[in-house]
């Protein structure tokens, strides 16, 4: 069901890492940085390593720069996937966190940010987080979204779509191959009615857009471009 890929890089979490900060949102503790009284919202949901995440953190700063208020709920509620405890491999821990489930953990937040004044909502997952912006968007609570490096997302997820949707794959990935983006992007294509935007990035791997190395100039090239791709998404449809 999983691959090694999915547990490669693994982030030092760091609770105090960004400008933001910690609160309840829809009843969850949330990362939220950007202005209250943007109208426009961002929700970023994590990989299996959660939102403590600093380079996640440091996205979500950027995103707010742009006039967003960002949330970054904390969806494994506090069990971030941990390689050392090889008495709770992956496979293991994916049963605690089918990412299905990670809309009925979504609504509250959604709602909350509805009940405050939010008018447009854009959500973009990493790994794990990706098949939860993809049941979001299904059931039609966002109004766009953005996959990076998806996991455990499917060729029907995508036929459900109905929302603008751009999906940025990697090169190297067992969990969405190259294969499989460009199945997803045929199938965007033939719904005239959904915008899309479908890219495959060379030379990198699975997780590259938000665990990489800050050392390395070449894996923080490949992850801003990334990050620019998924501002330019929603600068065209969260207004």
């Amino acid at each position: 069901m999983s691959g090694p890929q999915c547990c490669s890089n693994p982030p030092t979490l760091n609770p105090n890492a960004g400008a933001g900060h910690v609160e309840k949102v829809g009843g969850i503790d949330t990362y939220i940085t950007g202005s209250a009284d943007s109208k426009l919202a961002v929700l970023l949901i994590a990989d299996i390593y959660g939102y403590e995440a600093p380079n996640l953190r440091k996205l979500a700063d950027k995103v707010a720069a742009a006039g967003y208020y960002v949330v970054v709920p904390d969806f494994l509620h506090g069990d971030p996937f941990v390689r050392e405890k090889t008495d709770r491999p992956l496979s293991v821990w994916i049963k605690d966190h089918a990412p299905e489930k990670g809309i009925e953990a979504a609504k509250p937040v959604i709602e909350a940010l509805k009940g405050k004044g939010v008018s447009a909502i854009g959500a973009a997952g990493f790994c794990w987080g990706a098949k939860v912006v993809v049941e979001v968007a299904r059931h039609g609570l966002i109004e766009a979204a953005v996959l990076l490096h998806p996991s455990f997302v499917t060729v029907d997820d995508i036929k459900s779509v109905e929302v603008p949707i751009a999906i940025l794959g990697a090169e190297i990935d067992q969990m969405s191959p190259p294969e499989l983006v460009k199945q997803f992007d045929q199938i965007l294509s033939a719904k005239p009615g959904v915008q899309s935007f479908v890219k495959i990035f060379p030379q990198v791997a699975h997780g590259w857009t938000v665990r990489y190395s800050t050392e390395d100039a070449k894996a923080v090239s490949a992850a801003e471009e990334a990050h620019q791709d998924l501002l330019n998404w929603f600068g065209k449809h969260i207004k």
